[in-house]
């Protein structure tokens, strides 16, 4: 899957993990905290992207479609086309209830919060 600006070139998922996302104004809206895989179909499902909490505790997690990164190298940060708001908004749940059931219940949510064509 590419990303709006054609980004393709492969990427270790610990280089992913921990990376800021940032809203299209340059604000810091959260941090890549999983990347979460289809096993089936070698596709990247989402992105579980966090903010708030403290230490981990009562900390959220926001399925964010893959796609919906694009990773900027001036930055050094993914950016994405929605605000904080937005993805405070977005249906989250701990890591355990996003990943439940093969995670297709939230990777189905988050598509279409996003309205994000489908890889699947």
């Amino acid at each position: 899957m590419t990303t709006p600006t054609g980004h393709t070139r492969a990427i270790c998922a610990g280089r992913v993990i921990g990376t800021a996302v940032q809203d299209a104004e340059g604000s810091k809206i959260g941090t890549v905290k999983e990347v979460v895989l289809d096993k089936l179909s070698s596709n990247i499902m989402f992105a579980a992207v966090s903010f708030g909490g403290f230490l981990g505790i009562g900390e959220k997690y926001h399925a964010v479609p893959w796609s919906e990164l694009d990773y900027d190298e001036h930055s050094g940060a993914y950016v994405v086309r929605f605000t904080k708001e937005q993805l405070q908004s977005a249906p989250s749940d701990s890591m355990d209830a996003l990943t439940r059931d093969d995670g297709v219940a939230y990777r189905n949510k988050s598509y279409d919060y996003y309205r994000t064509k489908p890889y699947w």
